[in-house]
């Protein structure tokens, strides 16, 4: 077993034990730190110590066996696969929407290997790209979690490559649909808003912050105008040309239409018929519908094979939930 010694010095006196050693050593987190020393692996002058011990100066402490964790890596797991098309090169695969596709490299060693795509791609392949890491074999682009339909997959590292330079060039056009909230103006547009992380809301986009934006551009069709007791709905088609984290969901909502279920951006939880405000107490409860996740679905990938340059054009139909909430509305 390793033992790392470090002696502080006289300017970091009054300092926190826990706060110190975080800053020591390399790539290891505070909570990191207060694990090894509930665990007795930290000694300070050869005794244990209470993370919130204020340092003086001159004291020698010992770091007993490795301080960085070991890095996560996703197992494989019996997840059943809704294959589109497959080849020794790629896969293009069918996910539901409640599938994450990988696990984040913040995920508990619980949580790390629990029905994710990677998970069920590794059970069901004997080898997939690793360009993407242990976490993300064969991981080339993302759908969010509550997105259903195509996502695409290299069997190996060349394929990997090839499909990469082809995202980044913008040669593989993806298709959505997505149901929005209210009746979208014009049959087609096109929306061009770069997008950065809320400032506030780290786990939402925004296209109103300049700081760290990036251009994004979105292409819509309308397909279906629906004017229901539930009030009025928009079926589109949109291609995007860019691929950022969570474009057509915060597109969509930053000109005023959120896609149905997406809470996230402003879609309401519950759709209520008719008029929202109640007249009376003894009016009866209004009807209302929901949908438990994003009416979002990636639809259509079209690109050039990465070995044998063939065109291929996939398509996914919508899921079931996706149709019988269609069918409600008309």
């Amino acid at each position: 077993m390793t033992v790392t010694t470090h002696t502080v010095p006289s300017e970091d006196a009054g300092k926190r034990l826990d706060a110190w050693l975080a800053s020591r050593l390399e790539n290891v987190s505070r909570a990191r730190v207060q694990l090894l020393l509930s665990e007795s692996k930290v000694l300070i002058n050869g005794l244990g110590a209470k993370p919130s011990l204020k340092l003086r100066g001159g004291e020698v402490v010992e770091v007993i066996g490795e301080a960085a964790p070991p890095p996560l890596r996703a197992t494989p797991e019996d997840i059943p696969l809704d294959i589109v098309y497959e080849d020794d090169d790629i896969s293009v695969i069918n996910k539901p929407a409640g599938m994450m596709v990988h696990a984040g490299s913040g995920a508990t060693e619980d949580a790390r290997n629990r029905g994710t795509l990677v998970n069920a791609l590794l059970s069901h392949y004997r080898q997939l790209s690793t360009t993407g890491g242990p976490l993300r074999p064969g991981i080339v682009h993302r759908l969010d979690k509550q997105t259903s339909g195509l996502i695409l997959v290299a069997r190996n590292d060349e394929a990997h490559q090839k499909l990469g330079d082809m995202f980044s060039r913008r040669r593989v056009h993806k298709t959505y649909l997505a149901l929005v909230h209210g009746d979208v103006k014009h049959d087609r547009g096109t929306i061009s808003a770069a997008i950065a992380r809320d400032a506030v809301r780290r786990t939402r986009m925004t296209t109103r912050r300049e700081s760290g934006a990036r251009a994004a551009v979105s292409h819509y069709t309308v397909i279906e105008r629906i004017a229901s007791r539930f009030g009025a709905f928009t079926l589109l088609s949109v291609r995007i040309e860019t691929g950022r984290t969570h474009q057509i969901r915060v597109h969509l909502s930053s000109i005023g239409h959120p896609i149905v279920g997406d809470t996230l951006y402003g879609a309401p939880a519950r759709i209520v018929a008719g008029s929202a405000v109640r007249r009376k107490k003894s009016d009866p409860e209004p009807e209302t519908i929901s949908l438990d996740r994003n009416y979002l679905h990636a639809a259509e990938l079209e690109f050039a094979h990465p070995h044998t340059g063939r065109r291929l054009d996939l398509k996914a139909p919508l899921p079931e939930e996706l149709t019988g909430f269609l069918s409600k509305l008309r």
